[in-house]
């Protein structure tokens, strides 16, 4: 099992570009998965210089409903015309960054993704994939073990309301006895998410790539040192290698490589891991 990091806020090598987003590829003996898209189709051009082949991907998966990882949805359907998108019907929805004094700026999926509605999956909250292939969104909000986002919000026809999540799922793969677990933003917490992988694994899982969203948190706020030592706590159980950057900060970073060193390594552009 591989698992390269296509597209991220950072890219430190040479060759590659970055944006704010993510796309994750991940391939096993039997399947090629697409896990996000990116904002638009810069995550095209990075797989073409790691030389890998997205017009073979068989399975494209969307954590989310936010344009910062489907915004590359309709740049993918251009260069592969067989994968099935896999999505949480609720990802379909009117999300909205909401800010006191601002306009409400639109940050839902852009309206061409809608080109490929004949290929959407729509998931429920636990999804057998096959071939080791595992989505899960039935994730319990424990809210002290999380960041929360006010901000966040999903536009109903009785006026906006705080975004409940509901279109945020999350990717298993399992082969040879080795586990990964692929989450796009963990809005609903990162020690939230790792509960639910543990309880479909029976432990924890070998390798994490994803954001933890805990880029809004205030250093100097007493409740973010908490929730940091919280997460830091889980995050130490068993061997697991976490890969992290895009929604979750630079001080959370350096906070959570104090508790985990080497076990926290950046997910920026071309990052992988071989299991």
């Amino acid at each position: 099992m591989k698992i390269v990091t296509l597209l991220e806020n950072t890219a430190h090598r040479p060759g590659l570009s970055a944006a704010r987003g993510l796309s994750l590829y991940a391939e096993t003996r039997r399947r090629k998965v697409l896990f996000d898209m990116g904002p638009d189709g810069t995550f095209l051009e990075n797989a073409r210089a790691m030389g890998i082949d997205l017009s073979a991907v068989d399975t494209a998966v969307l954590s989310h409903g936010h344009s910062d990882h489907g915004g590359g949805l309709a740049a993918f359907c251009a260069v592969n015309q067989r994968a099935g998108f896999f999505l949480r019907r609720e990802a379909l929805g009117a999300y909205f960054a909401v800010l006191p004094g601002q306009e409400p700026g639109y940050i839902g999926l852009p309206p061409e993704a809608a080109k490929a509605a004949d290929r959407f999956r729509f998931t429920g909250e636990l999804e057998d994939l096959g071939d080791g292939l595992t989505l899960f969104s039935d994730v319990e909000d424990d809210r002290t073990l999380r960041a929360v986002a006010p901000k966040l919000q999903e536009r109903t026809e009785g006026g906006f309301r705080p975004d409940l999540f509901a279109h945020e799922q999350h990717l298993l793969l399992e082969e040879d006895g080795k586990a990964a677990l692929l989450a796009g933003c963990g809005h609903l917490g990162i020690v939230n998410t790792l509960r639910a992988a543990k309880k479909r694994l029976g432990r924890m899982p070998d390798v994490v790539f994803g954001g933890f969203h805990l880029f809004e948190l205030d250093p100097a706020a007493p409740a973010s040192g908490d929730l940091i030592a919280a997460t830091a706590e889980a995050m130490a159980e068993g061997n697991t290698i976490y890969y992290t950057g895009h929604c979750t900060g630079d001080w959370a970073c350096g906070e959570l490589k104090k508790a985990l060193g080497d076990r926290l390594r950046p997910m920026d552009c071309g990052a992988s891991a071989e299991l």
